[in-house]
């Protein structure tokens, strides 16, 4: 395989390129859809199973934290579109502005997630020895309601860390990308003719933000109406 400007040996055209890597994207994305699937469908099993502690360990989560972060995740994907749109217009110094905007805007994401968790073992939230539920968050018929609470509560915060740092882990896959777009925008790499590489990056950054508007609302909103 062999490169002439943008364009790899195996195409015969940009057009062709351009439709072959998005239909991959596609692909890869659907498979990724099923990964994430799975794992909401056990979320949404267990949370049938102990509502009790699902919501008592739900309030326990930082709803400023997680609402500024749904707030960024959102902006991010504004300044990602406005990245694929200044690619396709041809306007370079935008391509960069906002590309290095989005790549702010993920690294913001994951500093306050890493306060998050950080809150988390500070307050032994942790699934393990030392993990203990605030007494002061659990209601006094919780313990009839639920005889085996704190059990079932590690069960949440085990989903919690597991699909929230699964989707840190796509953010940061998708920071690297985007230092690789902002590197190549810089370089003068795209144009009106060839803008391929932002446009897929860009369905990849916005299946991740669909993603957390999924997490959101599961982990930090659910039973948020009862008192603690």
């Amino acid at each position: 395989m062999h490169r002439t400007e943008e364009l790899y040996g195996q195409f015969q055209t940009v057009e062709q390129q351009r439709e072959a890597s998005t239909l991959g994207m596609w692909v890869f994305l659907v498979t990724e859809i099923l990964f994430f699937g799975g794992i909401f469908l056990t979320y949404t099993v267990n949370r049938q199973a102990y509502p009790t502690a699902f919501g008592i360990g739900s309030r326990t989560l930082d709803l400023t934290l997680g609402t500024l972060n749904t707030g960024v995740l959102l902006a991010s994907s504004f300044t990602m579109a406005m990245a694929v749109w200044a690619s396709q217009a041809g306007k370079k110094k935008l391509i960069t502005l906002f590309l290095a905007l989005t790549l702010i805007l993920g690294g913001i994401f994951l500093g306050v997630k890493v306060i998050e968790y950080a809150q988390k073992f500070e307050h032994h939230l942790v699934p393990g020895r030392s993990f203990a539920m605030p007494p002061e968050d659990v209601p006094a018929e919780a313990a009839a309601t639920d005889p085996d609470l704190e059990t079932h509560a590690q069960l949440f915060f085990s989903l919690y860390f597991a699909m929230t740092g699964l989707h840190a882990l796509h953010m940061l896959v998708g920071a690297g990308l985007l230092a690789w777009l902002l590197r190549g925008s810089l370089a003068g790499r795209f144009t009106t003719r060839y803008n391929t590489p932002v446009e897929v990056v860009g369905l990849y950054w916005h299946f991740v933000d669909i993603v957390w508007i999924y997490l959101f609302p599961l982990l930090y909103l659910i039973d948020r109406h009862k008192p603690g």
